[in-house]
Order: C-alpha cells, then sequence, then structure tokens
C-alpha cells in the first residue's frame, strides 16, 4: 500500500479572498513514484491555474510574459509563477504548436558564423525573438548559395513561422520563393535593391566613400583595396564608394591608382590578397580592407614582409569589431551598427508575423559612421 502523504502547494490568497491550494491523493495502491522508478509528469497549466486561484487564460498569460499587456496585477503574476514552481510547470510547445498550428521557432541564416559582424547581428535577432516568445535555430550557410536554399528547406521543414537571412548575396530567387509561400522573410546585410523583400542594409556606399577620402588627404596615391566577395551588394556599393571618393578629389589630379584583389570577406582571403597586391603593385602605400577579418589577414601579412603599420603601410577597415581598439596598432574603420541591422530585422519580421501593414521603405539602409583611430600615416613616395 503507498502511504506517501497528499501533495498540497499552498501559494496565497487567491479570487474570492479564499486561500489557493492544490491538493493531489495518494494513490491507495503500491506505485512507482514512492519505489522511485517514476518521474512526476509536468503539472497542466490548469493545475497551476487552480492552484493559483485564477483562470487558465489569466494563468498562461502572466507566464507568458503578457501580464501588462492583459492589466493582470504584479501580486497576481507572482501567485501564478509561484505556483507554477512549485508544481514543477513546463510549458508543453509542442501541444500548444499543434493546437495553433504554430511551431514558435524563428529561423536565423547566416554565411559565417565566425565572422563577428554576423554572429552579432544573429545575437541581436535572438535577443528580439525571443523577448516575444519565439525560439531561434541558427544556420551558417558557409558562404555557399546552395548550402542556403538547402539549409532553408530543411528549417521549413520544421515549421519555422518567419526567417531573418544574411543571404550569400548572389542568388535571390529562392528567397522570393519562401515570400511568395506566405511565409515572412527579412534580408540583412547583403540585400538585393532590384528585389521588393524586406530587406536591411548600411550606408556601404557613403562609408567607403568617407574613408578613402581620409586616404587621399594624407597624400595616398597606390591604395591597394581588398574586397569581399564579388557581386554582393557590400562589396559593389563599397567599390562605388571609393570611385566616389577618387573622383571627387581635385587634388589627385586623376594620379590616382587603386588595385582590387580578393574574392570572400575571409582572413584568408585577406592573407592572399595582400601578397598578391603588394607583389604586382610594390609602390602601394595604403590598404583598405572590405572586413575586419580581410584586415587580419592583410596585418598578418604586413608583418610577415617587415612592412609597419602605418609608417609603411596605412592601412583602414569597413566593419568595426570590440576589439578593434585593443590592437598593438588600433585600425581607423567604418563603423557599421550591428546591434540595429539585427533589432530592425528582427522587428520587421515581428511586424510580419503579426500581420501589421506599416508603410515603410522596402530597403532601409542604417547609418554608418567612421572611427579614427591610428593606423593612417602620410604617405612615403617610394
Amino acid at each position: 500500500m503507498c502511504h506517501r502523504p497528499a501533495w498540497r502547494v499552498d501559494v496565497g490568497e487567491g479570487t474570492g479572498g479564499r486561500r489557493s491550494r492544490l491538493q493531489i491523493d495518494s494513490s491507495t495502491n503500491d506505485c512507482a513514484l514512492c519505489s522511485g522508478d517514476f518521474d512526476l509528469p509536468s503539472a497542466k497549466l490548469s493545475q497551476v491555474a487552480e492552484a493559483a486561484g485564477v483562470s487558465v487564460s489569466v494563468a498562461s498569460r502572466a507566464l507568458n510574459g503578457h501580464a501588462e499587456k492583459f492589466r493582470i496585477s504584479e501580486e497576481t503574476t507572482r501567485r501564478v509563477r509561484r505556483a507554477a514552481e512549485s508544481l514543477k510547470y513546463r510549458a508543453n510547445h509542442t501541444a500548444r504548436a499543434l493546437r495553433l498550428s504554430k511551431s514558435g521557432l524563428v529561423g536565423v541564416v547566416v554565411p559565417d558564423l565566425s565572422n563577428p559582424f554576423f554572429a552579432s547581428i544573429a545575437r541581436s535577432v535572438s535577443l528580439v525573438v525571443e523577448s516575444e516568445g519565439y525560439s531561434v535555430v541558427l544556420a551558417d550557410s558557409r558562404e555557399e548559395t546552395d548550402r542556403e536554399v538547402e539549409v532553408l528547406k530543411k528549417l521549413s521543414a520544421r515549421e519555422v513561422e518567419g526567417y531573418v537571412v544574411c543571404p550569400v548575396g548572389r542568388q535571390s530567387d529562392h528567397l522570393v520563393e519562401i515570400k511568395q509561400s506566405g511565409t515572412p522573410v527579412v534580408l540583412a546585410d547583403r540585400t538585393f535593391p532590384d528585389s521588393d523583400l524586406i530587406q536591411v542594409t548600411s550606408k556601404h556606399r557613403l562609408g567607403a566613400r568617407w574613408i578613402t577620402e581620409l586616404l587621399l588627404a594624407q597624400g595616398h596615391r597606390s591604395i591597394g583595396i581588398l574586397q569581399g566577395l564579388p557581386g554582393t551588394l557590400p562589396n559593389t556599393q563599397r567599390l562605388l564608394g571609393v570611385q566616389d571618393a577618387v573622383k571627387g578629389d581635385n587634388d589627385a589630379k586623376g594620379d590616382v591608382l587603386w588595385t582590387v584583389a580578393g574574392n570572400n570577406f575571409s582572413q584568408q582571403s585577406g592573407c592572399e590578397s595582400t601578397r598578391e597586391l603588394l607583389a604586382i603593385q610594390p609602390s602601394i602605400t595604403a590598404l583598405f580592407a572590405f572586413s575586419t577579418p580581410n584586415a587580419m589577414g592583410a596585418m598578418r601579412v604586413a608583418a610577415e614582409s617587415g612592412r609597419s603599420v602605418p609608417n609603411d603601410l596605412s592601412m583602414v577597415t569597413f566593419d568595426d569589431s570590440p576589439y578593434s581598439d585593443l590592437m598593438a596598432v588600433p585600425l581607423t574603420t567604418v563603423d557599421q551598427d550591428v546591434g540595429r541591422i539585427g533589432t530592425t530585422a528582427a522587428s520587421l519580421l515581428l511586424d510580419a508575423l503579426s500581420g501589421a501593414r506599416k508603410k515603410r521603405k522596402h530597403v532601409q539602409e542604417v547609418p554608418v559612421k567612421l572611427l579614427k583611430r591610428h593606423s593612417i600615416a602620410k604617405a612615403k613616395t617610394r
């Protein structure tokens, strides 16, 4: 016979002034609970509501962070949470998804998780959507469009409700198809201006112009450009920004030579393109890296070749990182507001998921700023 005492939860005054309690009678037969062979199942929401002396809907709203929206008092919210903790209540998300035909999942796809820029965007998106009760499924496309397509198919099979995608940036057909299927998708960073997809990016062209003008002002007339992935919007816009600066510099009088190398935003590409440029154009006095990883690769090659930054070789970059100002030579950089890119993309996705129709430009450009540090010196003639 089971002699386990009844289970009682006492959490304070409930509705109508009565004492809220939940009492579950023990079995009159021998049970696995007494022998330790059975884990007590999670309580149901209805049991939490009964223990707290409230309705099921009030209990649900209090536990899901919607108390303020539905004007549920702090005392009631505390009482519901105490009951949930006492009963070891765990929300059954699978049942909720089946009931509402919603998974509560948001897919976030980036091209390179090892790049701090994309990791920061993913984190910003996660913080925003999770505050609204969604869970994030994160995937890395590894800078391959085919893999990006495959990853999105797998996420779709998990009934993801919406996506924030930092695309590889060369093809958009598969992303347009997602939108046409009725699933919201927001693009971040590498966007497609001719598409009507919802997109968030930075003012790449303006930032590249500003930082190139700094180099020109210091007398640099032979500049190496370490580009990222050709054909992507950030890369194309930054090249145009360099061109704008050179064309607009009256003092240069057309004698500026800028040479482009590189095929990716990675550190490896930065290494390889720097070696290439210094070999074919030894007169280069400055390098403009299109990403922080590119710049890291360039710094390594500069050190290997005995060139000092900035005395022998000035260097600037696009994208700031948490450790840029802690380097032996802090890099002058165009700082993208990565947090704002992520939070804006997440907010736009949440609007789409809620059915809100707000009048906005389909492409939103986030401002950039120039951070002047110590990586530029006056050009030396060779």
